[in-house]
């Protein structure tokens, strides 16, 4: 079986590795394709891999190629991670906003629609090409912002899937808790890619949120940034990314006064690319961890090895109790398809889904109260608004999205963000350039 990974020069790369590696039976990969136009990272990561797969015993090869075509050719699945702009970009799309008040932060807000705006077309030319050359293979997308572009993939008639760490974080973090394996654990996760929360914790159809939360309340609140006492009242588990929302005053002081997180990660990517050139590297490094996408790779694996399966698959990293059966459930980025009522059809949605050769499905989901379905209703209007920006251009898409975002939503602050994001990501938009 081949696997191709679009940005495989990326620094995230032997996380995935470590996870074939260590789960051949899930996944019986016998070639990985890492696709870069970098070849130099490319180099460095390729050299890892394949000392790493030849330390676990791993038979795959490891190819690379600049070109796509060639790269994704025989694949049955291809993994997208790639960054357009590279950290130079994160460094801009994690300050400028800042200049407005307003948060910086890849991925959601003024930088996260800045992304966007450079990643979707790429991306959309790059799955061309997996339609041409390998058309029966499933794109799973774990490049940010993953929801809009989820659903330009799925727009333009893709066979694709995007898939974000957060779930099985929380799920490893309450398994370990409750001193259980994690395929025991099943989440209450619903909303959109990064504005998600987690609304119960079944422990083999047992709901044990309310324990988790009483023995370990603080120990999460302090690693969302958030009060108890918010989430005390609310009886839920929000994704840290919901703390942009629930404390953003305090966000954006404390961005203010400290280096961005683009600076932080682009150290570690050096450091982390030292390591790579070292031959007596022959596993993951441990500085890999603080990068960022744990658990990454036993998502990626469960998810192509159930959609690639002949059966039920290996065991979900997000299991539940009421599962189709030859079906495996992971909480993925999928259609939403009335699964949240207050939601268009073609809304892409994060929550878990049943896994089978066909694709994804969702599972049902409780009814989401008005303080969530408020916000996720707001957020996806946006993303509506944002991949309409991406796919045709104009300053005026730009600003509606940013009028229509909940962290900005003041006139005079997206006419002055427009302006300055324009200006700032004119060498990757050439319609900006015309402006």
């Amino acid at each position: 079986m081949k696997l191709a990974v679009v940005g495989g020069g990326s620094t995230y790369t032997p996380e995935l590795v470590d996870g074939i590696a260590r789960l051949r039976e899930e996944l019986p990969v016998s070639e990985i394709a890492l696709i870069d136009p970098d070849a130099a990272r490319l180099d460095l990561v390729a050299g890892v891999s394949r000392r790493m797969l030849a330390h676990a015993g791993h038979p795959a090869r490891v190819l690379t190629t600049s070109s796509v075509a060639e790269g994704v050719a025989g694949a049955r699945a291809v993994l997208f991670q790639l960054r357009v702009g590279g950290q130079a970009a994160r460094e801009v799309d994690e300050t400028l906003p800042l200049r407005c008040g307003c948060v910086g932060q890849e991925t959601t807000g003024a930088g996260g629609l800045a992304k966007a705006l450079r990643t979707v077309p790429l991306v959309l030319e790059l799955a061309e090409s997996v339609r041409e050359h390998a058309p029966q293979a499933w794109i799973v997308d774990f490049t940010n912002p993953v929801g809009i572009v989820t659903r330009a993939l799925l727009d333009a008639g893709h066979r694709a899937i995007g898939l974000c760490n957060v779930a099985i974080g929380f799920q490893r973090r309450f398994a370990a808790w409750l001193g259980v394996e994690p395929a025991r654990i099943s989440l209450g996760h619903a909303g959109l890619n990064h504005l998600t929360w987690e609304r119960s914790v079944h422990l083999d159809g047992e709901d044990v949120l309310p324990e988790l939360l009483r023995a370990h309340g603080q120990e999460i609140a302090d690693s969302l940034g958030l009060r108890l006492g918010l989430l005390e009242r609310l009886g839920v588990v929000p994704s840290y990314y919901l703390r942009y929302f629930y404390a953003h005053d305090a966000v954006v002081r404390e961005q203010r006064a400290k280096p961005s997180r683009a600076a932080e990660v682009a150290a570690m990517e050096r450091r982390l690319l030292d390591l790579y050139a070292d031959p007596a590297v022959v596993t993951k490094p441990e500085l890999l961890s603080e990068r960022g996408g744990a658990f990454y790779s036993e998502a990626a694996v469960a998810l192509v090895a159930a959609l690639l399966g002949d059966g039920p698959g290996p065991a979900s990293a997000q299991a539940v109790p009421q599962a189709v059966p030859q079906a495996v459930p992971q909480v993925v980025n999928v259609r939403n398809a009335g699964t949240l009522p207050f939601l268009p059809d073609e809304a892409v949605i994060e929550v878990p889904a049943a896994i089978t050769r066909d694709g994804a499905v969702p599972l049902p989901v409780p009814p989401v109260e008005p303080l969530y379905a408020g916000l996720i209703a707001n957020v996806s209007a946006y993303e509506t608004l944002a991949l309409e920006a991406a796919l045709h251009g104009g300053a005026d898409r730009v600003r509606d999205a940013l009028l229509a975002h909940p962290l900005i939503g003041q006139d005079e602050t997206a006419e002055e963000l427009t302006g300055l994001l324009l200006a700032a990501n004119r060498g990757f938009l050439p319609w900006a350039v015309r402006r």
